[in-house]
């Protein structure tokens, strides 16, 4: 029995991406398993970025904001006793994951809460307030004689 490996792009695809994983075996191989995929929108007040973890433990997922740089990383474990020999299709990524996503706008990091409801993580950040333009009327002086 042999191993079908899932390719979600094109099969025209398929040499390019085995280039790039003799090129970069540690970036795309099992060094960091998988990118969790985002969404982001915004409300009045808030970016919200939104992300499957089904099956990831909330305790083993760690988020951080830095310079509105939204970091996620965590680790699915694999739980299944099945030999990886005795697979027809192998297709859940499991292992480590690491995402940095810029931030559309400025927010205040420190004020961000997260919750995880049936699989779905949804992080919730306030904007930083605007700081509105000043403008400075310069002043003029004369010398005196």
């Amino acid at each position: 029995m042999s191993l079908i490996k899932w390719t979600p792009f094109f099969p025209e695809f398929d040499d390019l991406e085995q280039t790039m994983n003799s090129l970069l075996p540690g970036i795309r191989g099992q060094q960091f398993g998988f990118t969790p995929a985002v969404d982001i929108y915004e409300d009045k007040d808030n970016i919200i970025v939104e992300t499957q973890l089904g099956g990831i433990d909330p305790k083993k997922v760690s988020i951080s904001i830095e310079n509105n740089v939204l970091s996620l990383k965590g680790e699915s474990e694999k739980k299944s006793e099945v030999d990886d020999q005795n697979y027809y299709r192998k297709e859940i990524h499991r292992g480590s994951f690491y995402r940095s996503i810029p931030l559309p706008t400025k927010v205040n990091g420190q004020r961000a809460t997260a919750v995880n409801s049936e699989g779905i993580l949804k992080i919730t950040i306030p904007k930083a307030p605007e700081i509105k333009s000043q403008t400075i009327k310069i002043e003029t002086k004369k010398k005196n004689k």
